[in-house]
């Protein structure tokens, strides 16, 4: 990130910050969860974005602009509450950024933003805009940030500012890029910890990859919500799922690190049947139909990546089979193709 003051303010800040592939440990990051047992996953960056950029305006009127949603805001001269803004995320941003780190206010602007998957992808895209915008604002007014920082205040921004239901490890992900085993514990700790997987494995991983978008963009919220009530219910089978995901977590991260790609299919596996049971609607026919196809023309695990009830889902595939698994997945009316991992975070330059 840039923190030097920008020569001109003339000068355009671009960000960008990659989505994430959730393969263990989804739903302990949430709370009550974490602050009372302390969550982990394990996550890894794909090249997938959320872009965020900041222009001078040239009509001495604020904008908000989301090309992908179709929508575009326009503020009075003076205006930079941003109240009523449609643009939840941009607003909720801009207004804490000039709060702490301009004395509330900043020439007119042109805040423009899109992003590589729908709403709702399961690819932490939400959250990775919310970093993205921070990023950007982080840059443009000099903030002396760094990568906790950044994750931090976006969670902050999207969770507690604007009140939006969900977790804290998109926050983290989107920022730190690559391969991360995260843990979030209690009194609002988190500890990042960068994986250092060999190139081979990576490449051998990526090879066995498939994602697939089911066509159904989901309010994760529903679910999360629910899950957040059943983790406050002591004992049961919702608690002691979520404690089985954490131990996935740090079981895929040992797999993840020796190359033992089929056991972590098998870890795939088990975390999907446990992560059904933490609310209703995480499945749905078409997930059980699409997963069905997958496994019949070879792929050996798999799950949905994010909340569940739609979105994106992750398969691990023998290389050898990974064509007919993309035919099945297509012919049953998912979205397929492969990924490739990324090991940046957030980034954001000027010109």
């Amino acid at each position: 990130m840039i923190t030097s003051p920008l020569p001109d303010e003339r000068a355009t800040v671009r960000a960008r910050v990659p989505l994430r592939l959730g393969l263990a440990g989804g739903g302990t990051d949430l709370s009550p969860y974490s602050d009372a047992h302390g969550g982990a996953v394990l996550n890894i960056t794909i090249d997938r974005y959320a872009y965020a950029f900041i222009e001078p305006s040239d009509d001495g009127r604020t904008r908000f602009l989301a090309p992908d949603l179709d929508i575009e805001e326009v503020f009075p001269a003076g205006d930079q509450d941003f109240n009523g803004a449609r643009l939840a995320l941009h607003a909720g941003v801009a207004r804490r950024m000039l709060a702490e780190h301009a004395g509330g206010r900043m020439a007119p602007f042109r805040l423009t933003s899109f992003v590589d998957a729908p709403p709702g992808s399961g690819l932490g895209s939400s959250s990775a805009l919310v970093v993205a915008l921070v990023e950007a604002f982080a840059t443009r007014l000099a903030a002396p940030l760094g990568p906790y920082d950044i994750a931090h205040l976006a969670y902050e921004i999207e969770r507690i500012d604007l009140g939006l239901a969900g977790g804290k490890q998109d926050q983290y992900a989107a920022t730190f890029g690559g391969a991360n085993f995260i843990e979030f514990l209690p009194g609002d700790r988190v500890i990042v910890n960068p994986l250092r997987v060999s190139a081979a494995m990576l490449n051998e991983l990526e090879t066995s990859m498939v994602i697939c978008f089911t066509g159904v963009s989901r309010a994760s919220e529903t679910i999360i919500v629910e899950q957040q009530r059943n983790m406050a219910a002591p004992g049961g089978t919702v608690l002691e799922s979520l404690h089985q995901l954490k131990r996935d977590a740090m079981e895929m991260k040992l797999a993840l690190l020796r190359g033992e790609i089929s056991h972590m299919a098998e870890i795939l596996n088990r975390s999907w049947r446990a992560k059904k049971r933490t609310a209703s609607g995480i499945s749905t026919g078409e997930i059980d139909a699409l997963l069905e196809s997958a496994f019949a023309a070879g792929a050996i695990g798999g799950k949905v990546s994010g909340a569940g009830g739609g979105g994106f889902m992750m398969f691990i595939v023998p290389p050898e089979r990974r064509m007919a698994v993309l035919r099945a997945l297509e012919a049953g009316g998912g979205q397929a193709g492969g990924v490739h991992f990324t090991r940046a975070g957030a980034e954001s330059w000027v010109r």
